[in-house]
């Protein structure tokens, strides 16, 4: 589950909206998790070759990964993990995943993928990150937080699924979780489309105070989220009694810059993903990417 450019030129884009929209007196109500699972049913294929499209991204996760897990094998909930990249990647590596999504049909597409690939992920389970009931406490030796947080717009929806990450780890167990951040949706909005702050001043401002675009249309087909501002990341994860190791910008100095670096390959590449991946803890960094991963301990 991610925000994007492609997203956003496909939901965010005023010329998509409706002139006469209204903003709502609470901006920040949870939407139902039927549009969220929606969006997702509508965007399954879109969001597997994403990661393809935008490289880095999943490069530096995956070296987050490889940096923080323990040594397979290991017991991990990947909670939110959409059609399954990062799930089928660490079950290749020898670790025992499960598969946690909101979208059955996120499940179904990550089956044929793991099948497809030869690997058996450990199980695949359909439900919401903010109610883990049917895992015991301490089950897991990482979770996985890959999205789920983008989706939670209310403050106590996003410490109660963090809750319920530290609950279902082991004590030790590793937390990864991402972010997409609230100056990523204006910096798109400053590339592609610069009107937009002039023809919707009374959105720019609502965005700006809760991080979050209203819906406009009640049928599955937008990207409904909460965009975060860097500055909360460590204190929120912190509020649910995580100890945090790192926060790491996951584009480095590349985001919505990185079209030819995405045709690399080689040692070039690798130059490049090694150099975002050391630049990617800065916080002066944080506030000009899409997205953060947060690692912190139990």
């Amino acid at each position: 589950m991610t925000m994007n450019n492609e997203t956003m030129n496909n939901e965010q884009n005023p010329k998509n909206q409706n002139p006469n929209f209204q903003q709502p007196n609470h901006p920040t109500t949870q939407p139902p998790n039927n549009l969220v699972e929606r969006y997702y049913d509508f965007s399954t294929s879109n969001e597997w070759s994403r990661l393809d499209r935008h490289r880095t991204e999943f490069a530096l996760t995956l070296r987050a990964l490889k940096d923080f897990l323990p040594h397979a094998p290991a017991n991990i909930l990947d909670c939110g993990g959409g059609p399954g990249r990062y799930a089928i990647e660490l079950t290749k590596q020898g670790y025992a995943v499960t598969l946690f999504d909101l979208s059955a049909i996120n499940l179904s597409f990550a089956r044929t993928q793991a099948y497809s690939a030869g690997v058996a992920v450990s199980a695949y389970e359909h439900g919401t990150a903010t109610d883990l009931s049917r895992f015991a406490d301490e089950s897991f030796e990482v979770v996985l937080l890959l999205g789920p947080l983008y989706h939670l717009f209310a403050p106590e929806e996003r410490l109660k699924c963090l809750q319920e990450a530290h609950r279902v780890l082991k004590k030790g167990g590793v937390l990864f979780a991402s972010f997409v951040t609230q100056y990523a949706a204006l910096r798109y909005f400053a590339k592609e489309v610069p009107e937009w702050i002039l023809q919707y001043p009374k959105e720019i401002e609502a965005f700006w105070k809760t991080g979050v675009f209203p819906p406009v249309r009640n049928d599955g087909t937008e990207f409904l989220a909460y965009f975060c501002p860097p500055a909360e990341v460590k204190p929120l994860i912190e509020s649910a009694n995580f100890k945090v190791q790192t926060v790491l910008a996951c584009e480095g100095v590349v985001s919505m810059i990185d079209e030819k670096l995405n045709a690399l390959e080689g040692e070039l590449w690798e130059a490049w993903v090694d150099l975002n991946y050391r630049l990617a803890p800065d916080p002066s960094l944080h506030g000009a990417c899409e997205h953060l991963l947060c690692v912190a301990h139990k």
